[in-house]
Parts: structure tokens; C-alpha cells; sequence
């Protein structure tokens, strides 16, 4: 199964997480470190990893690679659900549920 190495807080993590989604691709998620001074696995996010060990950095290069990605059925719908919830996006709610969660 491929991997993205990517943080949750990460715009460009995000737009990767939803374009696998669109398409129907499993990963695995991988947590890189904060800071990129700080990660020794990767040197940015997001990376994919591949089933290979092939790793594609960034998200120009990771979305350029899932072109011609054969389309799933539920592309369209996911792409919709997504420009549905920009309300919430852009409201922080997971910020203020994750601060209600565990707030540090």
C-alpha cells in the first residue's frame, strides 16, 4: 500500500489526502515532523510513497503522477462533499472540536 508522509495541519497534505480520496486510493498515513529541520524522513510534506519505495515530493509532482489515474465512481461525488463542507473549512471547526477534544 503506498504512504503519504504528510501532517494534518498541512494545506498541501489536505489537497493530496482529497485528490487520493477522489480517486479511491488507500494509504497509509505517515507523520512527518513539524519542522523540516527536524524531519529525518522525509525531507518535505507531502511526499508519497509508493508500493516500490519510489517517493514523489511535493504536491505539483504528486498530483502530476496521479494523472491519468483511471477515475473512480465516486469522484465527482467526493469532489462535491468537499466544495459542500468549505463553510466548515473555513470556520476552523476541526480546530475548535480538536481544542475541545484534548486542548493543550
Amino acid at each position: 500500500m503506498i504512504a503519504l508522509w504528510q501532517a494534518e495541519w498541512c494545506p498541501y497534505s489536505s489537497a493530496v489526502r482529497e485528490r487520493l480520496t477522489e480517486l479511491g486510493i488507500d494509504f497509509v498515513a505517515r507523520q512527518a515532523a513539524p519542522y523540516p529541520e527536524e524531519r529525518g524522513e522525509v525531507d518535505q510534506i507531502p511526499t508519497l510513497e509508493l508500493e516500490d519505495g519510489t517517493r514523489i515530493e511535493g504536491t505539483r509532482a504528486i498530483f502530476a503522477h496521479l494523472d491519468g489515474t483511471d477515475a473512480w465512481q465516486w469522484e465527482r461525488e467526493h469532489r462535491q462533499r468537499y466544495a459542500d463542507h468549505a463553510e466548515a473549512r473555513e470556520s476552523d471547526a476541526p480546530g475548535w472540536i480538536l481544542d475541545r477534544a484534548a486542548p493543550l
